[in-house]
């Protein structure tokens, strides 16, 4: 039964860092300026989740778990806009780059990621119950 607690608490972590990851983006839909205040727009990020946690206490969450693997940095993620007067390297016909993060989809990102938090909280719920039930009935 740890094995379920192991496996819901992995899958609450990884949707806490997706949720996190998705805020990002969010908050940053509009930086063009890296930390030294170059210009470097903004790329969204992507989570990219694995099976297995390893740091589960049982084999069984080891082996069932979810982790994330990795955050993915959307080298893509870039959309033209029409600058013409901005301080940042427009080309030839006024265009720069922006962050193409798209605030719905983002949103619908964050709506999936929290239900998902929801469902292992009750499931992780439910095995705390059977296990206090077993305890009592071994009482």
């Amino acid at each position: 039964m740890y094995g379920s607690l192991d496996i819901s608490t992995s899958g609450m972590v990884a949707q806490r860092i997706r949720l996190s990851t998705i805020s990002a983006n969010l908050a940053n839909q509009n930086t063009l300026e890296n930390a030294k205040g170059q210009y470097e727009p903004y790329r969204r990020r992507e989570v990219m989740f694995a099976p297995g946690n390893p740091d589960a206490t049982s084999p069984a969450g080891r082996e069932l778990g979810v982790r994330v693997e990795r955050i993915n940095i959307n080298q893509d993620a870039l959309r033209t806009k029409y600058a013409p007067g901005s301080p940042y390297d427009a080309d030839g016909d006024g265009y720069i780059q922006v962050p193409d993060i798209d605030p719905t989809l983002e949103q619908i990102n964050a709506m999936e990621a929290v239900r998902a938090y929801e469902a292992n909280a009750m499931a992780a719920d439910a095995t705390k119950s059977m296990m206090a039930q077993a305890l009592r009935l071994l009482a």
